[in-house]
């Protein structure tokens, strides 16, 4: 694999600018893509957000200062990308974010994609009761088994919040899962 500082020269260099894009896309889309996948659920609204996504990393490479890691960047920009899709999704429904969470949690049940049993079902319905923030740390410590200080640099919140967030998380799951 390509060093990050590497990748990152190749990027901003309008020589090498294709070919190195072309190498960030296909290390990073599928981490990407799961990442998006557990924030918006759908995978057509995952795809949609995933391009968006890459395409706001090509559009200001030249604005990435190597403060934090690459991956880290391209994270807190899925994430803010998909926070700022649920958003406008709900305000288009004319619906509040919480009824929007609930009906893409009942939608999963019929998507072809979806590959959950009853309990990952149960999981997503419990996830949809957090707060976003809870969500965001439990999803990405949890599945993507990402350490506290890579979260810390994507959501740019300190450790000791984050695992608070993830605590308060993991006991409003466990209640969630125990209440039926």
């Amino acid at each position: 694999m390509i060093a990050e500082e590497t990748l990152v020269q190749e990027l901003k260099d309008k020589n090498s600018q294709a070919k190195a894009f072309e190498v960030l896309v296909n290390t990073y889309k599928e981490r990407l893509y799961w990442h998006i996948r557990r924030i918006v659920l759908d995978h057509d609204d995952a795809d949609d957000v995933l391009q968006n996504t890459f395409i706001k990393v090509y559009k200001n490479i030249d604005g990435f200062k190597g403060e934090s890691k690459l991956y880290s960047w391209l994270y807190r920009i899925a994430t803010n990308e998909s926070l700022t899709f649920l958003k406008q999704k709900s305000k288009k429904m004319g619906i509040g974010d919480q009824q929007l969470k609930e009906r893409l949690v009942e939608n999963l049940e019929a998507d072809v994609y979806f590959e959950g049993d009853e309990i990952q079902l149960k999981l997503q319905k419990a996830l949809a009761e957090l707060p976003d923030k809870q969500k965001l740390v439990f999803t990405m410590k949890y599945f993507q088994e990402m350490k506290y200080e890579d979260i810390s640099e994507v959501l740019k919140t300190s450790v000791g919040a984050l695992k608070a967030s993830y605590h308060l998380a993991v006991k409003k799951i466990e209640a969630y899962l125990k209440a039926d």
